[in-house]
């Protein structure tokens, strides 16, 4: 693959289907093992997220397109300072996701609500990375975590870039450590385990400033 013809954009509406399709990958294991969704539904549940909830204001998605295909995707957040006002958030209507049963959906946003993290002050976290796996092992992942770099450094308020891994994805750990990334602390969680089947996380930070 040539990096060269690999471009980082900002996220837009028209790659929702396809953003929703990738988080499939990322995501799979985590949430079928939650419900009995299928894929196809598990794609249409994440379009639809990307649709109807507002993205939060301290916050930004990015694509990685090769000729106009969406084969990654990452998004990051930090902490809200006092020139960005907390918007109160309108929760979408429940039609939109009538398909997927109220059971499932419930299940669904316990799942999300467990895997939120809190940015701290100066603390910007990759809430997701996500590379299509035709595409992995070509430095897309790459692409997407110097982008990231980039952007705390050009912002003041910022000096650490953080993330999650799974202990179960020793491949990924690899690839963070390459890029400088150390495992400040590690946890096991009881619930975690009991709705994804993953026991351990290595919360990874990379300090920049």
């Amino acid at each position: 693959m040539n990096a060269a013809r690999i471009t980082i954009e900002p996220m837009q509406a028209k790659y929702n289907p396809q953003v929703g399709r990738l988080l499939v990958h990322g995501f799979r294991g985590k949430f079928q093992h939650l419900t009995n969704m299928s894929d196809e539904d598990l794609a249409l549940f994440f379009e639809k997220l990307l649709e109807h909830i507002p993205a939060e204001p301290a916050s930004r998605r990015i694509v990685a397109l090769e000729e106009g295909e969406v084969i990654g995707t990452l998004s990051i957040k930090w902490n809200a300072n006092s020139e960005i006002k907390e918007e109160k958030k309108q929760l979408p209507s429940w039609r939109s996701f009538n398909s997927f049963g109220k059971w499932n959906l419930l299940k669904l946003f316990i799942g999300l609500s467990l895997l939120d993290h809190k940015p701290q002050a100066g603390e910007c976290y990759i809430a997701a990375v996500v590379v299509h796996p035709d595409h992995r092992s070509k430095g897309v992942g790459k692409l997407l975590l110097e982008w990231a770099q980039q952007f705390v450094q050009a912002e003041p308020s910022l000096n650490i870039l953080s993330l999650h891994v799974s202990g179960k994805n020793p491949r990924a750990k690899h690839l963070y450590e390459q890029l400088s990334f150390y495992t400040h602390s590690q946890e096991n969680s009881i619930l975690s385990h009991f709705l994804f089947d993953e026991w351990k996380w290595n919360y990874m930070v990379l300090r920049l400033k």
